[in-house]
């Protein structure tokens, strides 16, 4: 199969209201370029040099998406053009993403990544963190981030019951953090499923999916 048949075949299968994010990481530009043929125009990377290097060297209309784990140090090289960072788990990141995105002249949409799995490896947030740092003084000042909605990862397992339950707790808050009134934020983005998972994410009410492998073959 081809990346354009991969890239369609999966398109045909998703909801209007789900935006598909292809998962680009590792893949050379000639690939993106296939998708991006295709009609393919939100791409996500996890490291930031490499998607820095594909901005430089693809197309303007692209948007870029940080889905990795992000190193604070690392921030300044993605703030003039990142689209939306899906990965932020911390105040200290928000605040470092705020002072580069003002650098910039610029409001950088953030997702905040809860932690929903039952693996020690993933990074996030819990329920009572989220709700503590939104209410903060500290990110109250912040003023050239933009909250767009929350991210996670379900535990990797062939147990869809146990996906499903994390996916459904994902949801339950991402409901009641819309009801937060959060000024110059707009809660809007529920970023969760992946290649092995993703139908299960837009049952459960997912309006983002993270897909790779079945775009561009595995790694």
């Amino acid at each position: 199969m081809s990346i354009k048949n991969n890239l369609l075949q999966i398109k045909s299968q998703l909801p209007a209201h789900v935006t598909l994010v292809a998962v680009s990481k590792t893949k050379p530009i000639a690939d993106l370029m296939e998708a991006y043929e295709s009609g393919q125009r939100i791409f996500g990377e996890n490291k930031i040099q490499e998607m820095t290097t594909k901005w430089t060297e693809m197309p303007k209309d692209i948007e870029w998406h940080m889905i990795g784990h992000v190193q604070s140090n690392k921030v300044k090289f993605m703030a003039p053009y990142v689209n939306l960072i899906h990965g932020v788990e911390s105040l200290k990141l928000l605040e470092e993403i705020n002072k580069q995105a003002k650098k910039n002249n610029r409001i950088i949409d953030c997702l905040l990544q809860l932690f929903i799995a039952d693996e020690a490896t993933k990074f996030g947030l819990d329920e009572h963190e989220l709700f503590e740092l939104i209410a903060s003084d500290a990110f109250k000042n912040l003023n050239n981030i933009r909250i767009v909605g929350l991210m996670g990862m379900a535990t990797f397992t062939d147990d869809d019951e146990k996906i499903k339950l994390e996916f459904q707790n994902l949801k339950t808050i991402y409901d009641k953090l819309k009801t937060q009134n959060l000024t110059n934020h707009k809660i809007e983005i529920l970023s969760m499923g992946m290649s092995g998972d993703y139908k299960i994410a837009i049952d459960c009410g997912s309006t983002m999916v993270r897909i790779g492998s079945s775009i561009f073959g595995s790694r």
